[in-house]
């Protein structure tokens, strides 16, 4: 007979100890606009995947990028800014 015997790292893998820590989470919520930005973009290049994109999803594909663009120059001027200096 063969018993069945649970494996310590999957029993422990979602203990509490292994919980984000509140800066682990602030620091996502500062990058939730970039990453937004960045599954926009990714949607506005699916799209295209199947077929030849038109002059509209040409146009949706830029837009996307200059608001990750955005968005990542938003990121690392806030965190130029805690820091003291300028980017």
């Amino acid at each position: 007979m063969n018993h069945i015997v649970t494996v310590q790292d999957a029993v422990t893998a979602f203990a509490d100890f292994m919980e984000p820590t509140d800066a682990e989470l602030d620091a996502i919520e500062r990058e939730m606009p970039v990453i937004l930005a960045d599954v926009d973009l990714l949607d506005a290049h699916i799209v295209t995947l199947d077929r030849t994109p038109t002059e509209v999803d040409d146009r949706r594909i830029r837009r996307a990028r200059r608001r990750a663009l955005a968005a990542r120059v938003s990121l690392v001027n806030r965190a130029a800014g805690r820091a003291g200096g300028a980017a």
